[in-house]
């Protein structure tokens, strides 16, 4: 196997003593997540996407959901107390969070911002999401993960709803 490079997100990890697991695979094109956790060998349940959105305002905010489900944006709103969010377009990712579409991870981004994981991770020992680089993936705690970018958990997917 060829060296790896180390990405911010992992030097990060390494640097604050939370444990993780790699898994890479050919990153060259961009792969949706489903398709990436095909490609690992992991189920969908536990692979998780990072999402940036952008409010009226301009208030930039993250979230954490599963590969298979879809950000549900009144929720996701109310979670971080705007009254509309948008998906931040896709050309802005890269001056925004420092990553490129396909390669975000919700650790190292150039600036913290308000980030929000879906409350299924709290019921998994580890999830899995990017290492900063399309075709790495870490495996880590849900727990570090949210403490180390000052996360919380709240409902944000679409399919999830609770009698409402």
């Amino acid at each position: 196997m060829a060296s790896i490079t180390k990405t911010n997100a992992m030097r990060i990890l390494e640097k604050e003593g939370i444990p993780y697991q790699l898994y890479h695979y050919d990153g060259d094109t961009f792969v949706d997540g489903v398709s990436a956790a095909a490609k690992i060998g992991k189920p969908c349940e536990m692979v998780y996407k990072t999402l940036v959105t952008i409010s009226a305002n301009k208030n930039i905010h993250v979230f954490v959901i599963p590969v298979g489900k879809e950000l549900h944006l009144k929720k996701a709103a109310k979670a971080v107390g705007e009254k509309s969010i948008a998906m931040l377009p896709a050309a802005q990712i890269t001056q925004v969070t420092g990553y490129i579409k396909g390669g975000c991870s919700p650790v190292g981004m150039k600036k913290r911002y308000a980030t929000v994981m879906d409350r299924s991770a709290q019921a998994l020992d580890t999830i899995i999401c990017s290492a900063g680089k399309r075709g790495m993936q870490m495996e880590l705690s849900p727990r570090a993960l949210a403490g180390l970018i000052g996360a919380g958990f709240a409902d944000v997917v679409i399919g999830d709803e609770t009698g409402s």
